[in-house]
């Protein structure tokens, strides 16, 4: 069922999964022990109640299709696997590495949207 919707609407699904789950856990500081499925779940209802227009463009029938939800739930699986597994850049891995000098700092990190996580929070220490 989800594969049979548009393009566009796929998209904007996996966009909208993304956002909250860098909202998230940015909300939980990366900390893994924090991470709790149900809670991304429950925020990430939120999001696509009031912010995601493609939410809006979904029928009736399928928001309450059982396998929509299945298929849904391994989309959000397969999403945030594909995050996980996204390798820092060189460049985020540099600025880390300099920034956690400056601050004498040894935080670590395993994926590219953690490594942003870090680079922000490091920066900010910064100010």
């Amino acid at each position: 069922m989800l594969h049979s919707l548009p393009s566009g609407l796929k998209i904007s699904i996996s966009r909208s999964i993304s956002t909250v789950f860098e909202q998230y856990m940015e909300k939980i500081g990366w900390d893994e022990k924090k991470y709790n499925i149900e809670d991304f779940i429950k925020q990430w209802q939120v999001y696509i109640n009031e912010h995601a227009s493609w939410y809006d463009k979904l029928s009736d029938d399928i928001k309450k299709d059982p396998s929509f939800h299945e298929e849904l739930a391994a989309k959000i699986n397969e999403t945030i696997q594909k995050i996980l597994s996204e390798a820092p850049t060189d460049e985020q891995m540099k600025t880390i590495e300099n920034l956690q000098r400056k601050h004498n700092n040894k935080d670590s990190y395993s994926c590219k949207m953690e490594a942003k996580f870090l680079i922000n929070s490091l920066k900010s220490k910064t100010k």
